[in-house]
């Protein structure tokens, strides 16, 4: 019996350890899910007031816990971290009664950015219960980033795990000796389940969202696995409907882009033909074919731009590769704005000729980047000066263009190369630019396998370094310049 107590106090601490490493990896990727979903819903928000906002999260909230209830989650709360926005600020969602186990530690884990969890206590009517709580880092649409948890119980479990123990050792007394057989048979009909749980769940996270687990009988066990399927139905179904509408939208991009070309380009030739004679009307007419010959140029760049990012949406767009001087495409791109320079004041200054400035790239998107990178530097530079830096290594080439204006702050880092962002709503633009600019320059860059990295302070400038390889196809691991501010020298 002491042996029989030994093996079941062994046996006992294996299936829970099993159970809960099998469950804490389903929560896991769960919550992975859930959170992706939610940063999701709150990127493609359009909510710019604080009620705005504040119904947004309430409802992310609710609907996130609703959803979630057959995965065993119990609470979901939203708190505020320390890099919250100070002049937008919303209220938190906390469930007093579990908002103790959330501890300082896993707060500070989840406010440096990193997804966290722990195994928690969770109170209960009867004491309490094993749990997991899974935080991470949500971008709020304006007011800036907050800790997002999930609360999961681990009461089933632990139920069955209890009802495997009592199992075993009640038996264990009147059947000593063929105890061993019926504990070899008990657990590893216990574990089928959870192996083919674990099995289908490292199978979905290989990508293959059809596996299922096959459900058996009405036991604890039988429900898990209906569980994981409903989870697994939920997530295949909303992946299929997100992909179903991205393709809608880069349809309807392109589309529209297209089909306004035609009418485009009949309202540019009458267009140009007033233009033209410009002269000899009154002032007002004057002013007003003026007006109309910058607006309509600007739509047709528009059009461009969004014709532009439709093809990389739908994964179309053709580079036409060619050895570049890289070096020549930078001054030449500098000759072509030097007037828009001189108009704003700003004064440019390019590096000497490094060693070797070529690459393998597609030459006009490689200029379209440059030119974006300097239009924006100009822009922004307030009548100061820009210099333009470019450097190479055996595998690399890069260029950096640097201004000493308005610069930027932690938060406009993440989103400048979002489209349509503008960091200062009331910043009036000089060039008229579509707001798409640096968002093509970065899919540019990464269609040449390069990186396109930014760094700023307020007050101090902007830094924009785009690094290509030298060989087409081949990944970037060579920084020949650093996108960081010199902040303490200037200073």
């Amino acid at each position: 019996m002491l042996l029989l107590l030994l093996v079941g106090v062994f046996v006992a601490s294996q299936l829970q350890t099993q159970m809960f490493q099998t469950r804490k990896a389903a929560i896991l990727e769960d919550a992975s899910v859930r959170f992706t979903q939610a940063q999701s819903q709150l990127d493609q928000s359009t909510a710019v007031t604080v009620d705005q906002v504040q119904e947004l999260t309430a409802g992310l909230v609710s609907a996130t816990a609703d959803s979630a209830a057959g995965a065993g989650v119990i609470s979901v709360m939203m708190l505020r971290s320390s890099e919250s926005s100070d002049s937008f600020i919303i209220n938190e969602y906390a469930d007093t009664r579990l908002r103790p186990i959330i501890t300082e530690q896993l707060q500070t884990t989840v406010g440096e950015g990193q997804a966290a969890w722990q195994s928690v206590a969770v109170p209960s009517g009867r004491g309490s219960v094993p749990g997991i709580v899974v935080g991470n880092l949500m971008e709020v649409p304006q007011a800036g980033p907050y800790e997002f948890f999930i609360v999961y119980s681990l009461e089933s479990e632990q139920n069955t795990v209890g009802l495997a123990i009592r199992t075993f050792f009640v038996a264990a007394v009147p059947l000593a000796v063929a105890m061993s057989i019926a504990t070899f048979a008990l657990i590893y009909h216990t574990l089928r389940p959870v192996r083919s749980t674990a099995a289908a769940a490292e199978q979905i996270a290989a990508g293959d969202l059809e596996s299922r687990v096959d459900v058996h009988g009405q036991d604890e066990m039988a429900r898990l696995g209906s569980a994981f399927n409903d989870m697994a139905d939920s997530l295949q179904n909303q992946i299929n409907e997100y992909g179903k509408l991205a393709e809608l939208q880069q349809r309807f991009v392109s589309d529209v882009s297209h089909e306004l070309r035609t009418p485009l380009t009949t309202i540019r030739m009458a267009e140009d033909m007033i233009y033209d004679v410009r002269d000899e009307l009154d002032a007002i007419p004057k002013r007003s074919a003026e007006l109309l010959h910058s607006e309509v140029a600007r739509l047709e760049e528009m059009l461009a731009d969004l014709l532009e990012i439709s093809r990389y949406d739908a994964q179309s767009a053709q580079l036409d590769w060619e050895t570049v001087d890289v070096y020549m495409v930078v001054e030449k791109t500098i000759a072509e704005n030097q007037e828009l320079a001189e108009h704003l004041g700003v004064s440019v200054s390019l590096s000497p000729r490094p060693d070797r400035p070529t690459a393998e790239a597609d030459g006009k998107r490689l200029e379209r980047v440059v030119r974006n990178l300097l239009v924006n530097a100009y822009e922004h530079a307030e009548g100061k000066p820009v210099d333009v830096t470019v450097a190479t290594s055996e595998h690399s080439v890069a260029v950096s263009v640097r201004d000493h204006g308005v610069g930027m702050n932690s938060q406009t880092m993440k989103r400048v190369f979002d489209r349509f962002f503008r960091a200062d709503p009331a910043r009036a633009r000089t060039t008229g630019g579509t707001g798409l600019g640096l968002a093509i320059a970065r899919e540019d860059v990464a269609a040449h396998g390069g990186q396109l990295h930014v760094d700023g302070r307020l007050g101090v400038g902007s830094v924009f370094v785009m690094t290509i390889p030298r060989k087409a196809g081949t990944p970037v691991f060579e920084f020949p310049c650093v996108a960081k501010v010199q902040f303490d020298e200037e200073n």
